[in-house]
């Protein structure tokens, strides 16, 4: 009998040309050792890893999504650059969570070009962390697909994220307190649920919707979402000529 395959993570990895990628450039030349799994990808900011990319990262079936930045308060650009990249991440975790997604899989740290040693630190931690949650859908009990289905919704609603973050997520200082502080805090819960979440609920429940007649048991069952909540959020759709309900069943309108 054949032994089993080891699993080796696909880590994709944003990493800052002015410092995380100098790290990684010195780990490597110092002969560093640290486990094979990141695919690197080099930007000039890691403030321009848009969320896109993080959802389309594990939409093709990344196992996990690393970001790698100068430190807070150290950025090439001014503003600061990182603080937008704490800023995504902090968000990109909320919806990979909602969606189904471990928010696990998702990890930013700030690597300086002269820290060659934490970077294989950081990549041999991340690596066994991947390790232990398996790879994309194996601890999150959810099949690819499904995931799939979430991420592209997500993907689709970027455009709306960034002009709501910009809008109503203003943070009063860039410190990485008040980062924290803004997103830990009942009032952004709220608004995010309110702006965000109900949203990327609706655009769920039309996948569903699309192909056939589906009951909303089923989509409460399927999204993992209170009956009460897909009630309203289908209450709402209806409203707006998105879906037509006849008894339990949900039927997606065609858009002429």
């Amino acid at each position: 009998m054949a032994a089993p395959t080891e699993f080796k993570p696909v880590i994709v990895g944003f990493l800052c040309n002015w410092c995380c990628y100098g790290g990684a450039d010195l780990a490597g030349v110092s002969r560093f050792q640290y486990p094979p799994h990141l695919r690197v990808i080099r930007l000039m900011c890691s403030g321009r890893v848009d969320l896109e990319f993080i959802f389309r990262a594990f939409a093709r079936k990344a196992d996990g999504v690393f970001i790698g930045g100068c430190h807070l308060n150290d950025c090439h650009y001014n503003p600061a650059g990182n603080y937008d990249a704490l800023g995504n991440s902090l968000i990109a975790k909320r919806i990979l969570a909602n969606i189904g997604v471990n928010p696990e899989r998702l990890r930013l740290e700030w690597v300086s070009a002269g820290e060659g040693t934490r970077f294989a630190e950081v990549m041999h931690e991340l690596s066994a962390r991947i390790k232990s949650l398996g790879p994309l859908g194996s601890s999150e009990g959810k099949p690819i697909a499904e995931l799939q289905a979430g991420l592209q919704v997500a993907t689709d609603l970027v455009p709306y994220i960034k002009l709501v973050e910009r809008e109503r997520f203003r943070v009063a200082e860039r410190t990485e307190e008040s980062y924290h502080k803004l997103f830990a805090s009942a009032e952004f819960d709220r608004l995010f649920q309110e702006l965000i979440l109900d949203k990327l609920a609706m655009g769920r429940i039309m996948g569903l919707a699309r192909s056939r007649p589906v009951a909303t048991g089923e989509i409460a069952a399927g999204l993992g979402l209170p009956t009460p909540d897909v009630l309203r959020h289908l209450n709402v759709m209806a409203q707006r000529g998105l879906v037509r309900l006849e008894g339990n069943q949900v039927q997606a309108v065609a858009v002429a």
